[in-house]
């Protein structure tokens, strides 16, 4: 086993899987705290890397095209802080990050794992319920159903038209854009019956995000929606996997994932990142699957 432990996070590799732990080092972005743990198998894996610097060094995961939702939503545009697959190493942890990184590359050659795109999400995308209030609206999503409302920053033709409901099944699309200097970024639910839609200032189907501090938030509702949607590299004859009749039992490691999946939540709504109905609706929703 290789593991690194740093005030950016843990990577721990055991031949099978890497399992990326975040920090609390105040360089951690609020995205990567929310997302939590993630449970990375050596079949999602297209390389990995370590860059060092005169300070510090810097780990690098690559992930094979079509692996991770909330990779495939935001195409490389995530910011160091908010990418779960960076880690910033110390300088003298050099070595340690070195051995690492020779260790998922052995496992790669061994198992032959090829690093081309994959036809299904290898990595699970955020739990549902998830609710996310940032830039001119809130979005929730409960695994079938988005539900966009909006508030008193949003203009006048999106919220004449009230509170927005849509099935999974009306969404063709999901984009994801940061702010970037003077332009806004948006999440957008691309849907069905609307082939030209308007700017995010005026579409009812898309959150306008302005900079501020939640905007990264997004992505992982983004993400959520994208990992139940059909697979962009699935074989065009391939049906959509039936859902099981009843959840499999967690084994003991999933137990411990959630319990401390419970404890980080209590940490970031202590901190005042969550609000009192984030942390609830989080909470039970890994409470469900425990």
């Amino acid at each position: 086993m290789a593991e690194i432990i740093q005030k950016d996070g843990t990577w721990t590799f055991d031949g099978d899987t890497l399992r990326i732990v975040p920090g609390h080092d105040k360089g951690v972005g609020l995205l990567r705290r929310t997302l939590g743990e993630l449970a990375v198998p050596l079949g999602a894996l297209a390389g990995i890397s370590y860059a060092p610097g005169k300070k510090s060094g810097r780990l690098k995961l690559r992930l094979r095209e079509g692996a991770d939702p909330l990779l495939q939503i935001t195409r490389g545009k995530l910011e160091d802080g908010s990418d779960p697959y960076q880690l910033a190493v110390a300088g003298d942890r050099s070595g340690v990050a070195e051995y690492l990184v020779d260790e998922v590359r052995n496992a790669l050659l061994l198992d032959q794992v090829p690093d081309g795109p994959v036809t299904s999400y290898l990595v699970p995308g955020p739990a549902v319920p998830i609710t996310v209030g940032a830039g001119d609206g809130t979005v929730t999503f409960d695994g079938e159903r988005i539900r966009l409302e909006w508030n008193w920053k949003t203009e006048e033709s999106k919220t004449s038209g009230g509170p927005r409901v849509l099935h999974l099944d009306d969404v063709e699309a999901v984009e994801w854009l940061p702010s970037a200097g003077l332009e806004n970024g948006y999440l957008r639910f691309r849907v069905t019956k609307v082939a030209s839609p308007p700017p995010p200032k005026y579409d009812p189907y898309a959150v306008e995000l302005w900079g501020f501090r939640k905007d990264p938030l997004m992505a992982l509702v983004g993400a959520a929606v994208t990992a139940r949607m059909p697979h962009p590299h699935a074989p065009q004859d391939a049906l959509p996997a039936a859902a099981p009749a009843t959840a499999a039992l967690p084994t003991a490691d999933d137990h411990d994932v959630l319990l401390r999946r419970l404890r980080e939540l209590g940490e970031l709504h202590q901190a005042g990142i969550l609000t009192a109905d984030e942390f609830a609706t989080a909470k039970q929703a890994v409470l469900k699957r425990m």
